[in-house]
């Protein structure tokens, strides 16, 4: 209600004004806001990972205590069940360097590698040897001889090492910081110290007969603990840039050292336990291994723990690496980990006390007396075992001492120093700043962790300073960033080109709120490249913008009036080569340019519109900032913006994008490829951007696309998407790359676009009927296949959103698919047939991946076949009918089809592909029915077809379930399912026979547009069709003329001569519209009236300021020109010649300058300008006494006026005298500048300018040499329409022969009978139970639906693993996500000053001067 209230109260204001006052507001132009669900959920999610790492880290070290006190010398065990528990000791060691070694096997094996040095790779297994070694003289010799409480605190000691090379190394940032890592150290040796004294007690007191050999243990648990401590060694010397070239070195073969060293590792594992208990302690008798019936206990204990060990180990360093990942490092990380140790303590000592009265049979009374009845327990079945031993354990400390029981507070303060030791040689932990997404490698030094030691290994493993390497985000980086919006238009409706527009304008806001400090700063700028936008005039045969451009302009000022309340500032008009071009300054400062490309110009289409953007914005813009010098003179449209350099207000940063690209790498350069109805939040950028972040090697990330729309078709579509996306596309992202990033909405890296064979094969014109189909027919798939082939990787980001219109139409959804199914397969086999070459070059494809691929594609050929047999089946169960009877007639429709598509044209084609879509969905429709009824009937869902269906059904709604805000797309699942046979059977057909139609099939009228070519002098225009061809028979009188002249032996070059060129109508449209210019201009000045007869006059006055502006600031550098200026300003018709478009677009703009625009503009402009909270009262005093100014002046103008330039001038006066009185009053003229600036942008009038000389002369050539029109001779087109036939007609034979086969084969075998040939499969009820009867099952069949099932659970598999990624990064971004707060809204942070600062030097920190600013 309270909105509602709000807008009216808007409304009300805008009508005092106007009579038109009613706005439109495009839906998401709201600001947005953190949502408090996602808060509760990050912060949910937080909790929910640190308590898995708490509880993990605690079972995995207590149930290696608890192995190690079993397998004990000690123990009360068998030696049989002694030497089982030691081996399952050794699993526990060995099992995360298997881990190691398969993953590395895999990135050797599947990726590359660098083969290493042999000095470096010695000192590397060198040092995993020592590790190897200390760690299992550890846990194998020593640990079983300590007692449990030992064990758990000796392992504070692996720390040592660190500590010592953090004092050297003086890693600390402060320098009192140093004692952390002197006070670890301390710590660590009196732990060790007090560990001696201990066992010294122990032995002089007599403690459950301790004997002198201890002392040597001590000595050897030591040394191991100083030879595990070497394992972090790399974590000062990175922090520290420490040999750096021997420390990048190996990163690059990292892979393959870990594989050589973990087998070392296993090795020397292995030979310490065969060493040690075979050869010096003999306590291994191998027939013992041979595990009877009676050994189920031993077995059930033993491997229960190795279990819990080793995967939750591995759980708690995975969930370790999450919790860094989503930004709780302290709370989930950190924290969990340091409490591990007196977490396991505590909970021991609760389960000692509570639990060991249940020990029946032991004795009640002292300790000694208690420890003492342990003996007799050990052969009483009902004895916990578990339980008993750790008993036992504790009770070899001195608790159990007949004479003092005192120093039994020594073994405490030793835990207590160990323990603290760690900690603080670890602090670094605490204070680590993580970014928003980080790579594992980024965040861990070693990929391997230490089981044995899980909450010791996380935390010195963790790197000591994170390094911001150039492919990670920081704030710095981030400025470093630069992303391009292009977004291409081909006959876009008002209500997409809102969509866009709107995407845009909230990424400017997104981006611009200067008083957000966040980490998402990067510089941005939109362009939009609208093709075939200009016509000829129907009467006077000007060329003008066509309709589509008007929708366009209307578009981009009303979503600039919805977004501010006022009008574009800063409009300007410029003609160039291709068209022309308009320029925007977006609310927050960013530019919009919009491209009016004419096809008479430039080549129209998408393809080209991209390689136009892509040579102007990486090419172009490129070579400017890293060739300044050669640029004679650099016209920034803008420098008349840049507001003085007494800091009060700077509007340089937003416009020198191109003097910021100075500082960018092309790595850090980014392209949006965007439809023209595409509509997104800044999210979904931001999501891209980060994966371009985190890996360098990507080249091209995509997001999640929705079709929007309404019908049956878009229903159909929706489902479609989802699944391509849930199943497919993770499937690819997971396993290999993405093989297609839509140009929909897809982020572009520059240096992947400039690579070699990438750009500027892209530029290849087609000249072969294949070309057509793979280049022109799915450029976004071509362009990612050069890029994947170049060794690029193509990503997938779920949680990156983006919606696009779909076909609504039967017709329009068939032509679009008939596109983009040639050019799928088309290059798909092209990745396939170089992937070989492909799988070197590109990390991301494997041998694997490709016959994955393989798979898919063949599968997709062999689609026609399938749901022809699928028909089949339909037809067998709900007609009954025989099963060679049922494949003959469902091959009937298919074959049916084939002719029709071959003999009729292609609208027919479509109509009966709908009539036949209907009848198969109904017969789809029975065909579901009938099986759950036959599943009702038989009793049962456990036959092939009841099991596929059953778990395809659960498989697709725990896909859902996964995706909460796309879960309501499986309602759609039923149109899809009963579409199947029309979208792979009848428009597999339908795309196949019309291969060699070319056309984009969509979009194809052109609104508003006169033809070129009429048909005045058209002497004969007659359809006429020939058996099945259809056939065009025009002739003009030029035709006829040349065909007499042909008659009578003259050529073409001695008869008359022929009608006027395009070029020399242009010339004459040119003259004649400065003809009338100077007319009216003559008329004006005679007259001089008020009203908005006068457009011309503010034309050519503003074009005269925009001349002195420029003038001006070039003069500023260099002086020279100032005499070459002034010649230009005399001599204005030379200077700005102006095309016939240009002033009807300007026309659209002058609206500005009306009377009601002018009181809204003032309001906003002021109330911009003066943002503080300390200056509220004198802005709105400024807005209404200004506002008076304005009504007096213009009392007597209409409310759609547009103003003339002299009373511009003498408005703008008024207004800044009133105004400087006001705040001279007010005792605040400091504000008198910014005030002014806001008066002057309210008057500004659109701007025409042209191009600067170099940027001219760049366009041209990039015409002449790519963007040519394309004008073939017929005799090209007839042979390239013979090879277009040619190859459907190829492609039509291949796919009918495998469909063919394949049909043919199944109905053999349905034949023959399924007696024969069948697979017998028994007949179970859902209970479990055995019917008796037997299922047959054809070969073929089962083969396939096994092979189909395989398929659909590995992807969902990859959509498990996804999943789980996409929901890291999410949480990772949502507490990093910025969030809005309105203009002027202090800080509490802030001091007033601070404040004040911020908002009117919001641009400070980004402030540069260069030579030409001065």
């Amino acid at each position: 209600m309270e909105e509602l209230k709000f807008r009216g109260k808007k409304r009300e204001g805008r009508h005092r004004e106007t009579w038109d006052p009613f706005n439109l507001n495009p839906i998401g132009a709201e600001k947005e806001s953190k949502r408090k669900c996602f808060r509760l959920v990050q912060n949910l999610v937080a909790a929910v990972v640190g308590l898995a790492v708490l509880t993990s880290a605690i079972v995995s070290k207590g149930s290696l205590l608890v192995l190690s006190t079993l397998s004990s010398p000690t123990s009360m065990r068998s030696p049989k069940e002694k030497q089982f528990y030691m081996l399952m000791l050794v699993f526990c060691l060995i099992f995360p360097n298997f881990l190691v070694f398969l993953k590395s096997l895999w990135r050797c094996a599947f990726k590359s590698f660098i083969q290493p040095k042999m000095k470096t790779m010695a000192f590397i297994c060198a040092i995993e040897c020592l590790v190897s070694l200390g760690t299992s003289l550890l846990v194998l010799v020593v640990m079983p001889q300590f007692d449990v409480l030992t064990n758990l605190f000796i392992s504070g000691g692996v720390c040592i090492v660190s500590a010592i090379l953090q004092i050297l190394y003086r890693l600390q940032g402060d320098k009192w910081k140093i004692l952390f890592p002197i006070c670890s150290l301390i710590l660590t040796v009196t732990g060790y110290c007090l560990l001696g004294v201990d066992y010294y007690v122990r032995v002089s007191s007599f403690v459950d007969r301790q004997g002198t050999d201890c002392f040597v243990y001590v000595a050897i648990g030591i040394f191991s603990s100083l030879l595990i401590s070497l394992c972090w060694w790399e974590n000062p010397l990175q922090a520290t840039n420490h040999m750096p070239e021997f420390l990048k070195d190996m990163d690059g073969y990292r892979d393959f050292v870990f594989v050589i060293s973990s087998i070392l590792r296993i090795i020397v594992i292995g030979g310490v336990y065969l060493l040690y208990h075979v050869l010096i302690e003999k306590s291994i008798t191998w027939s013992d291994f041979n595990l009877q019936d009676a050994d189920w206990e031993l077995l059930q204990i033993g491997l229960v723990l190795f279990f819990l060990q080793a995967f939750c180990s591995a759980a708690c360093h995975w969930f370790g690496v999450v919790a860094c990942k989503i930004h709780a490092v302290r709370m989930s990380f950190a924290l969990p980990v340091c409490c591990t140790g007196p977490a396991v303590l505590l909970l021991g000592m609760i389960l000692f006390l509570t639990q060991a009265e249940q020990l029946e049979g032991a004795k009640q009374g002292s300790i000694t007396e208690f420890c003492e009845s342990l003996v007799y327990l050990s052969h009483k079945n009902t004895t916990p075992v578990v339980l008993l031993e750790i008993t036992r354990s504790i009770c070899r400390t001195s608790l159990n001492s007949y004479y003092l029981q005192w120093p039994f507070s020594m073994l405490a303060l030793e835990g207590v120093c160990m323990w603290s030791g760690f900690v603080t040689c670890t602090y670094y932990v605490w204070k680590i700043k993580v970014q928003r997404i980080e790579r594992t490698s980024q965040l861990f030094v070693r990929r391997l962790y230490e089981s044995a030691f899980i909450d010791l290994s996380l935390l010195l493993n963790t790197k000591m300073k994170v390094p911001r390497a150039k492919s990670q985000e920081s704030q710095d980086d981030m400025q470093k960033c630069v992303i391009y919006l292009c977004a291409t238009m081909w006959h876009e409706t008002y209500e997409e080109m809102l969509k866009i527009l709107t995407s845009m304008f909230r990424l400017d806001r997104y981006r611009g709120d200067p008083s957000e400090e966040h980490n998402d700063c990067f510089d941005f700028e939109c362009h939009i490249y609208v093709d075939d936008a200009y016509m000829n005039e129907k009467d006077t045969k000007k060329r003008l913008v066509n309709s589509y451009v008007t929708d366009l302009i209307h578009v981009v000022i009303e979503v600039y009036r919805v977004f501010t309340n006022k009008e574009a500032d800063d409009v300007s008009i410029i003609e160039t080569p291709y068209g022309g071009r308009l320029m925007f300054v977006m609310p927050e400062g960013n530019m919009l340019y919009i491209h009016l490309k004419d096809k008479d110009l430039i080549r129209n289409k998408k393809r080209w519109s991209q390689i136009m953007y892509m040579y102007y914005l990486l090419g172009w813009k490129g070579y400017i900032v890293k060739n300044p010098q050669k640029i004679t003179r650099q016209n920034n449209p803008h420098r008349d913006s840049m507001i003085s350099m007494n800091g009060e207000i700077f509007l340089l940063p937003q416009h020198d994008n191109d003097f910021k690209r100075k500082f960018i790498s092309d790595e850090n350069t980014y392209i949006l490829a965007l439809d023209g109805d595409t509509d997104f939040q800044p999210k979904a950028v931001i999501l891209l951007v980060d994966r371009m972040r985190m890996y360098l090697n990507v080249g091209a990330a995509c997001g999640r696309i929705h079709p929007t729309g309404m019908g049956p078709m878009v229903w159909y579509q929706k489902f479609e998407y989802a699944v391509g996306h849930w199943l497919q596309k993770t499937a690819e992202h997971v396993f290999g790359s993405v093989l297609c990033s839509p140009g929909c909405f897809s982020l572009f890296r520059g240096s992947a676009i400039m690579d070699d064979n990438v750009l500027k094969k892209y530029t290849t014109t087609s000249k072969r009927a294949s070309e057509y189909v793979q280049y022109d027919q799915g450029e976004d798939r071509w362009l990612c296949t050069l890029l994947l082939q170049q060794g690029w990787r193509v990503e997938y980001n779920a949680a990156s959103d983006a919606y696009t219109n779909s076909p609504e139409e039967f017709k329009e959804f068939y032509n679009q698919r008939r596109r983009w199914g040639p050019s799928t397969l088309a290059n798909t086999l092209d990745l396939l047939h170089s992937g070989k070459e492909t799988s070197k070059r590109n990390t991301s494809i494997s041998g694997l991946y490709i016959f994955y691929q393989m798979f898919t594609v063949g599968s997709s050929i062999l689609g026609p076949a399938s749901v022809t047999l699928m028909i089949a089946g339909a037809f067998q169960f709900v007609f009954q009918i025989a099963g060679t009877d049922s494949i003959l007639i469902a091959s009937v429709p298919p074959v049916f089809y084939v002719i029709i598509c071959f003999t009729v044209k292609s609208n027919t084609q479509i109509t009966i592909a709908a009539i036949m879509s209907v009848l198969y969905a109904f017969l789809m429709t029975a065909s579901l029915f009938s099986i759950i009824g036959d599943m009702v009937i038989q009793g049962t869902f456990l036959t092939p077809t009841g099991l596929f269906l059953v778990s395809m059904t659960i498989m697709y709604a725990v896909t859902a379930i996964l995706h909460p805000e796309e879960w309501a797309n499986i309602i759609y699942g039923l149109m899809y399912f009963i579409c199947i046979p029309s979208g792979y059977l009848l428009l597999t057909i339908y795309s196949l026979v019309n291969m060699n139609n070319v056309s984009w099939g969509t979009r194809e009228t052109n609104k508003g547009e006169e033809e070129v070519k009429k048909n005045h002098n058209m002497l004969c225009d007659r359809n006429c069709r020939l058996c099945c061809w259809d056939m065009k028979i025009q002739v003009s009188q030029e035709t006829e003329t040349l065909m007499v002249r042909q008659i009578k032996g003259q050529t073409a070059e001695q008869g008359s001569p022929l009608p006027i060129t395009s070029q020399t109508q242009q010339a004459a449209d040119k003259a004649e519209a400065q003809l009338e210019l100077i007319t009216m201009t003559t008329k004006e000045e005679a007259q001089k009236p008020n009203k908005a007869v006068n457009l011309n006059d503010a034309a050519s006055s503003s074009s005269d300021d925009s001349l002195k502006k420029r003038s001006l600031t070039e003069s500023a550098f260099d002086k020279e020109d100032d005499e070459d200026d002034d010649d230009a300003m005399n001599d204005e018709p030379e200077e700005l010649p102006i095309k016939d478009w240009v002033l009807p677009v300007k026309e659209e703009f002058l609206k500005k300058l009306t009377y009601a625009n002018l009181k809204t503009n003032l309001q906003q402009q002021i109330r911009y300008a003066l943002p503080n909270i300390s200056e509220e009262d004198v802005c709105e005093e400024l807005v209404l006494m200004l506002i008076d100014t304005l009504n007096q002046q213009l009392g007597r103008v209409g409310p759609e006026d547009i103003l003339s330039e002299s009373q511009m001038e003498e408005l703008q006066h008024a207004l800044e005298e009133h105004s400087r009185r006001i705040l001279k009053t007010s005792r605040m003229e400091k504000l008198q500048k910014k005030v002014a600036i806001a008066i002057k942008k309210t008057l500004t009038a659109p701007q025409v300018r042209k191009l600067e000389e170099g940027e001219q002369d760049f366009w041209n050539k990039l015409i002449e040499r790519y963007l040519t029109p394309i004008n073939d001779s017929q005799a090209h087109k007839d042979e390239v329409t013979r090879e277009l036939k040619s190859l459907r007609n190829k492609a039509v034979f291949l796919y009918f022969i495998i469909n063919v086969l394949w049909v043919v084969a199944t109905f053999f075998l349905q034949a023959i009978g399924s007696d024969v040939i069948s697979i017998k499969i028994p007949k179970y009820f859902p209970n479990g139970t055995l019917s008796g009867d037997i299922l047959k099952v054809e070969p073929v069949s089962l083969m396939f639906l096994l092979s189909f099932a395989i398929l659909l659970l590995v992807q969902f598999l990859a959509m498990l693993y996804h999943r789980v990624y996409t929901l890291i990064h999410v949480v990772s971004y949502r507490s990093s996500e910025k969030d809005y707060r309105q203009r002027g809204i202090k800080d509490p942070e802030l001091t007033e000053d601070e404040y004040c600062m911020t908002l009117e030097n919001h641009s400070a920190t980004g402030l540069t001067f260069t030579v030409d600013d001065l």
